[in-house]
């Protein structure tokens, strides 16, 4: 699964909650799994800006998980800034798809 956001924004939408509160109900039916968040820019600023753009997108769907009750040590959080793009494309619509955070579940 993955969620976006708004240019230079790490605010969850109602869309973006909805699908971490899909996350959070297959977290608590799989208590043995723990969460990785990746948090992915646009190519548009520094490389510096873009990583820590990242970081906040990714702490900012791992707070929103911890507040529906999933443990925070269950949850990693890296970013990746502008490094790992879905479409190398520089249209708007290329970088609406680029600004995401993405999951992986891991199986203990």
């Amino acid at each position: 699964k993955k969620i976006y956001f708004e240019y230079d924004r790490s605010d969850l939408s109602t869309q973006a909650r909805t699908t971490l509160k899909e996350i959070a109900d297959t977290m608590q039916a799989n208590p043995s799994w723990n969460l990785d968040i990746a948090g992915h820019c646009d190519e548009r600023g520094t490389i510096e800006y873009n990583l820590a753009l990242g970081e906040r997108r990714a702490r900012s769907a791992k707070k929103y998980l911890a507040s529906l009750g999933i443990s925070a040590d269950r949850i990693s959080t890296i970013s990746y800034g502008e490094e790992r793009p879905v479409d190398a494309r520089s249209t708007e619509e290329a970088w609406a798809k680029n600004r995401r955070c993405e999951f992986s579940f891991i199986t203990r």
